[in-house]
């Protein structure tokens, strides 16, 4: 077991230099997210979709981010941050535009896809500079912070959209959506490129191909990384879970805003001190707990029965997804090569979609075959075995070999 790294000793670093650059981005297309994301479900429910095509659309978000991993991770190298920056942001802007007028679920489908690929291209950029950038005894802190800069965003983002909703229709949070997307474009327009190094030893990362990613790192991808998929999945799941159970109750799509909201303040409120205790004490203490409180808050949402009960299951959710902000970002660092990490990154972030995308599936499958309340209950089962994969396949070292 190697010995937890000696912060004190460690040299000094600020995140200071990179706050804006580094965070403002995932800031705000945390605020897009939080606008749109309660109204998906229900704008495809009045195009005429079921409840399980319902679920299907949202699963479309990461089914868009799913195929854009490995080429995002090429791009990325290849083109610099803040180019990807601005594409993901003018990208999904444009394509929440297009989900404000969709004439059907089709085009509405279409959209999901583009602002998902666009999400995969700015999150591997964000995650693989800050693992380059930041040292060891700061990488839970700093990824936390990035994540949490996206939860920030989504718990401003419901307010907004209710508000938005409120005036001017179920639409208008899409307009929301588009305009906070722009904007993190265009703090990629005025930002300086945050170039990492990308030549280890001589050697660029765009050599490292996949096969040999793959063929290296398969211990990893096969265990933790089986983690990773279970807890993708609970926490996409979680995104359609609160927005057709509120429907399935009778509440508004303003009160369903509203439940969001809630429970991304509890997500503001935790993810830096979580970050703090995964960099002192070790992963594990975190990642576990995370998932225990998701897996059982889920289970607990077919028992509510009105907006006070859904709400006390929704801020237990958003607990236990904010003192998980960031840890798989955090975990792939860990294990990620000095040659070829964008590479590793990518596919570590295919692992992580395949639950994000599986999640909502499977709640789709078992809601159409039998009924709402058995596709949350296995959701919540599945938290609670990501909870036990976890403390068996994280390493008891603070520091992985």
């Amino acid at each position: 077991m190697n010995p937890a790294p000696d912060s004190s000793a460690a040299a000094p670093f600020s995140l200071r230099p990179i706050l804006i650059p580094a965070f403002a981005p995932a800031l705000m297309f945390g605020v897009a997210e939080g606008a749109f994301l309660p109204v998906v479900a229900l704008t495809a429910r009045n195009l005429g979709a079921t409840v399980a095509v319902a679920s299907l659309v949202v699963a479309l978000l990461g089914i868009g981010s799913l195929v854009s991993n490995i080429p995002s991770s090429y791009v990325t190298v290849r083109w610099g941050e803040r180019v990807a920056i601005i594409a993901a942001g003018f990208a999904t802007a444009a394509a929440l535009l297009v989900a404000m007028f969709a004439p059907s679920v089709l085009v509405l489908s279409l959209t999901m896809l583009v602002v998902g690929s666009s999400d995969a291209v700015f999150s591997l950029a964000r995650q693989s500079y800050l693992t380059e950038a930041v040292p060891f005894h700061q990488r839970a802190r700093a990824l936390s912070t990035l994540g949490g800069s996206g939860r920030i965003g989504v718990f401003l983002g419901p307010f907004i959209g209710a508000g938005a909703i409120h005036l001017f229709g179920i639409h208008a949070a899409f307009l929301v959506g588009a305009v906070a997307a722009a904007v993190a474009g265009l703090i990629g327009v005025f930002s300086r490129d945050l170039v990492a190094s990308t030549h280890h030893q001589g050697r660029p990362h765009s050599s490292v191909r996949l096969p040999e990613i793959l063929r290296r790192y398969r211990r990893v991808y096969l265990t933790l990384g089986l983690g990773i998929v279970l807890v993708s999945a609970v926490r996409a799941s979680r995104q359609v879970v609160i927005p057709l159970w509120a429907e399935h109750l009778g509440l508004s799509a303003s009160a369903t805003s509203l439940l969001y909201g809630l429970a991304g303040a509890i997500d503001m409120a935790t993810f830096y001190p979580a970050g703090r205790v995964m960099d002192r004490r070790g992963r594990r203490w975190v990642a576990v707990p995370s998932m225990l409180m998701m897996g059982l808050a889920l289970l607990l949402v077919p028992f509510t029965h009105g907006f006070a009960t859904l709400m006390l299951a929704a801020m237990l959710l958003g607990f236990g997804n904010g003192i998980g902000a960031g840890m798989v970002m955090t975990m792939g660092a860990d294990h990620a090569p000095a040659v070829g990490r964008p590479v590793f990154l990518g596919v570590w972030r295919q692992l992580s979609d395949t639950g994000n995308c599986g999640g909502p599936v499977l709640l789709s499958l078992i809601t159409g075959a039998a009924g709402l309340a058995a596709g949350i209950s296995v959701n919540g089962g599945i938290g609670l075995a990501a909870a036990a994969a976890l403390w068996y396949w994280i390493p008891r070292s603070h520091r992985p070999d």
